[in-house]
């Protein structure tokens, strides 16, 4: 029950991105089947090797990056991107074989580890929220459009202000019939979970969905096969020699630096993802140890790095750890059982893949918000006495959902708590890879 709970939360993966790495020009369906793939191969490493109820998939925010930012704006091809994937896969298994992740995880000081799990429990929810329309993130504010018109009249700019649409953050529309379901299923999932059922979180995204079917929010597919079954058009299509002789006309060490900044980007982005939600989630399970430490870690992240390397080869972005993995631990997911049954499902998605459109934002987005809300005790481990612990442990909490990155909170905390801890004269407290993270992030941001 929690690896198909886990696998109905993520699904939309399957859908969503080959939809946004289509616009890097690869095809649709190609990177539909490698996306089902390497979901299915990575989540089935992870609960056979690690042992652990995690899934994995093509990281959202990831191929965002992977297609706005390598693609669009730095020139690189798709075939470069995916050689860069590829590369950082490498580097993702040698730093684990090595096991620098692991010491990466353990230099970590405690309060920012307390913290990752209410943050990301704030970005669940939040994606939650914003994926039922209980709230709206718009990107029209009216201050643009004023900004926009300096120097023209007022009466000229009335009209668009009066069009424009709120400020960035706003309330839904709770008449619409999405967002009364997904109350509503809230409403029965608070319930059920009252009343200590084990199937509760499967049975809300059940009810949700066939409920949407007669208020129109369930879309029912016209026909349960799926054709064009074939990765043709994205496996192996490396082009190593394209990607080093990218911009060759600025000199080899622009060039060098541009290269190295991209595959440490790639690198901090899938590291401080994966290890925010592994301690996330499992934290929510009872899973780690008194210093705040997964055992086996080093197995999960394994798994992590060899499924990036192969969806690079199937032809899709970097394949990361999902958040959503939190609703199956939460609906009672403790072993690798959870994810070999989320693999098996991501399988049969190939040749099912209509049936998993049946099932809306609606349904799913209760198991998120709630998932995000129970993470949230985790913020009585912080020690909310002593400032300088609390301050950094508080803003990787914020920074989290406000940013829609677990990277950027991890990032930022571990920033602000070297910054503290040196200007108090406490820097030999801080481990030596704490220094250079901090430095690594703070390039990371400047060059990209």
């Amino acid at each position: 029950m929690a690896g198909i709970t886990t696998f109905l939360t993520m699904c939309y993966i399957v859908f969503v991105n080959p939809s946004i790495l289509q616009q890097a020009g690869m095809d649709y369906q190609s990177v539909m089947v490698a996306t089902c793939l390497a979901a299915a191969l990575g989540t089935l490493v992870m609960g056979l090797y690690a042992n652990y109820p995690f899934a994995l998939a093509p990281g959202m925010g990831l191929n965002a990056f992977f297609v706005f930012t390598i693609v669009l704006t730095m020139g690189y091809s798709w075939q470069q991107g995916l050689a860069i994937v590829f590369i950082s896969g490498v580097l993702f298994i040698i730093l684990t074989i090595t096991g620098l992740r692991t010491a990466i995880v353990d230099a970590l000081p405690v309060t920012i580890k307390h913290s990752i799990p209410a943050g990301i429990g704030l970005f669940i929810a939040f994606i939650g929220l914003n994926n039922s329309g209980i709230i709206r993130v718009n990107q029209g504010p009216i201050l643009d459009i004023i900004y926009n018109h300096q120097g023209e009249s007022l009466e000229s700019v009335i009209p668009q202000i009066l069009q424009a649409p709120p400020q960035v953050l706003q309330m839904g529309d709770i008449t619409e019939a999405g967002v009364l379901l997904t109350i509503g299923g809230f409403l029965l999932l608070s319930l059920l979970m009252l009343l200590k059922v084990r199937t509760a979180m499967l049975l809300v995204i059940v009810a949700v969905t066939l409920a949407g079917i007669p208020m129109g929010v369930t879309t029912v597919p016209e026909s349960l096969s799926f054709e064009g079954i074939s990765i043709e058009a994205t496996a192996m299509e490396f082009d190593f020699q394209g990607l080093f002789n990218h911009g060759e006309d600025r000199g080899f060490l622009s060039l060098l630096f541009t290269f190295l900044m991209v595959v440490i980007s790639f690198t901090l982005v899938d590291l401080f993802d994966t290890m925010g939600t592994l301690l996330g989630t499992a934290d929510k399970g009872n899973m780690l140890d008194e210093a705040g430490n997964l055992p086996r870690i080093n197995k999960a992240l394994l798994a992590d790095a060899a499924a990036t390397t192969v969806g690079a080869m199937l032809g899709t972005s970097t394949v990361t750890t999902y958040i959503e993995s939190g609703s199956g631990i939460i609906a009672g997911g403790r072993t690798g059982l959870t994810s070999v049954v989320t693999g098996i499902l991501f399988l049969v998605a190939i040749v099912l893949a209509p049936v998993a459109t049946m099932i809306p934002v609606q349904a799913t987005s209760p198991i998120l918000i709630m998932v995000g809300v129970l993470m949230l005790d985790s913020l009585r481990k912080i020690d909310f006495e002593n400032f300088e612990e609390m301050l950094p442990a508080l803003l990787v909490v914020i920074i989290m959902p406000f940013t829609y990155s677990i990277a950027n909170g991890i990032a930022w905390g571990i920033i602000l708590y070297t910054i503290i801890k040196v200007a108090k004269g406490k820097g030999a407290e801080l481990h030596p890879i704490i220094y250079v993270l901090s430095v690594l992030f703070v390039l990371r941001y400047l060059v990209t």
